[in-house]
């Protein structure tokens, strides 16, 4: 009969912190097993070692290498799963031979473990049992004596190894966060924190429950003193006193894109904003599309006040306050970034800081949807003659089709605005053959979304609202049915070649 395996998870580094089930299956075992590095100590050996009785049979599972360089043909990668066949094949002996196994894990076995490598390649050959424990993020929090996440915040677990990049995206888009493996990556998660406006409120935790413990500020610790077993702590947000600006200074505006719908289309940058402002300002149904958060202070309004919000958002930031200025789409295509900074650049509001964040724009949204029928030159009009003359909208549709230029058409109806869609049609009609394709999207990303191709002479001016935007191709633009037979989804597409190229 074949031996039990058993994965103990030891907690993170108190003894006390070992579970009672982790002790019962160190007392089962006739094998111990336990990762080190080639000097011989093991962490998870020292943590269980006062339950490892003479008779004991222990196995040593020695890293051939850490984090230097090695001439293995396979390189660092190829090292490590070959030292972990043999480390598996090893343990398997034992088992084949009818004894119980315990491999020691630090922390939790399957939480970036070594066991989870042993536990890959033996748990579908032998009656295997894996012990939880005490993870080291939890440990963090405890000694901090802070919440990690509370209610309906999200938390974020990173190892430091990630590309700075990524980590600055992922920390700024995140309520809270714990990033793993530290030691030489300290630098560069540093880095990525205070890119990620997060560098404040970043705390740092040394070998939580273990001897030579520390927890300082992440800000102050000196990166040459960082070792492996060290988190990055980013605490919950909620019920935390935001610092503001201070008597007589200035807060900032920030210009934020949500898409054209709901979180999916937010960028990481953007989710970080609008966690960390103070204020949240815009038309109600785009703010209806943030979440709610404890602490900040929201302002709706109807969408036909953008000069009134924008300088409420300024007056907000002169009295220190953070404030996200939230706006559908893109907030600089035919949205509120222009109504702030004109606002900004006069004389009361020239010193307060002004920033826009990109977001996807209801025509880049509509056209992925369809295909790629901005593959060359295009131009954006919106239709909408509330804040121009029809003459001078008509005026520049007759140049860009002129040009032979793909059309995205914004605001091209209302409730108010039943006729510029008809008057368009029929003026495009003048360059473009009526079998031109032309998109209409409506509510892309959201519950009403739908998205059909017609074509130009058939574009059917009571079929589009508020909520829709056109895509009108140019002479060179296709639209395809595939699938068998051409029964399939149509798609649409311009080709990046001209013929005469």
């Amino acid at each position: 009969m074949n031996g039990k395996l058993y994965g103990v998870g030891l907690g993170p580094g108190d003894p006390s912190l070992m579970t009672l089930r982790a002790v019962e299956a160190i007392a089962e075992a006739d094998v111990v097993a336990y990762h080190s590095a080639r000097h011989g100590r093991s962490i998870a050996r020292s943590i269980a070692a006062k339950h490892l009785r003479a008779d004991h049979v222990e196995e040593p599972l020695v890293y051939p290498l850490t984090t230097e360089t090695t001439d293995h043909p396979g390189g660092y990668r190829g090292a490590m799963e070959e030292f972990y066949a043999e480390a598996a094949a090893r343990l398997a002996v034992h088992l084949d031979a009818g004894r119980t196994v315990a491999v020691l894990a630090e922390g939790d076995p399957l939480f970036y473990g070594s066991y989870m490598h042993m536990h890959k390649r033996l748990a579908d050959r032998y009656e295997t049992e894996v012990i939880p424990g005490v993870t080291s993020v939890s440990a963090a929090a405890a000694r901090l004596g802070t919440p990690l996440a509370e209610g309906e915040e999200v938390l974020t677990i990173l190892p430091g190894t990630l590309p700075e990049e990524e980590l600055t995206a992922r920390l700024a888009s995140t309520d809270s966060a714990v990033v793993m493996k530290l030691g030489r990556t300290f630098p560069s998660v540093r880095r990525a924190l205070e890119g990620a406006g997060r560098l404040a409120d970043a705390r740092y935790v040394e070998r939580a429950t273990m001897e030579g413990e520390r927890l300082a500020a992440l800000a102050d610790v000196d990166p040459e003193s960082v070792p492996y077993f060290s988190v990055a702590v980013l605490p919950s947000r909620v019920d935390v006193e935001r610092p503001t600006a201070g008597e007589g200074a200035c807060g900032e505006v920030v210009v934020v894109g949500t898409g054209p719908a709901g979180p999916l289309w937010l960028t990481p940058e953007t989710r970080g904003a609008l966690a960390a402002a103070d204020d949240l300002v815009g038309y109600t149904t785009y703010l209806d599309r943030v979440p709610t958060r404890p602490g900040q202070r929201r302002h709706g309004s109807d969408n036909r006040v953008e000069a009134e919000r924008a300088e409420f958002a300024l007056q907000l930031a002169l009295r220190g306050r953070r404030v996200a200025v939230v706006s559908g789409g893109d907030p600089g295509i035919f949205a509120m970034a222009t109504a702030v900074l004109e606002a900004a650049c006069e004389e009361a509001y020239a010193h307060v800081p002004v920033r826009v964040l990109p977001g996807v724009t209801a025509a880049h949204a509509a056209a992925a949807r369809a295909g790629a029928p901005l593959g060359h030159d295009f131009a954006t009009i919106s239709l909408s003659d509330r804040l121009k003359p029809w003459e001078v909208i008509a005026e520049r549709l007759r140049a860009a089709a002129s040009a032979d230029l793909v059309l995205a058409l914004y605001n091209p109806g209302s409730r108010s605005r039943t006729w510029q869609v008809g008057k368009a049609r029929d003026l495009l009609l003048e360059h473009r053959a009526p079998d031109t394709p032309v998109v209409v999207a409506r509510d892309v990303g959201g519950s009403g979304e739908r998205v059909r191709v017609v074509r130009l002479g058939e574009l059917d001016p009571a079929e589009v609202d508020m909520r829709t935007v056109l895509l009108v191709g140019s002479s060179q633009t296709r639209a395809v049915r595939r699938g068998d037979g051409g029964d399939g989804e149509e798609v649409v597409w311009t080709p990046r070649r001209y013929p005469e190229a």
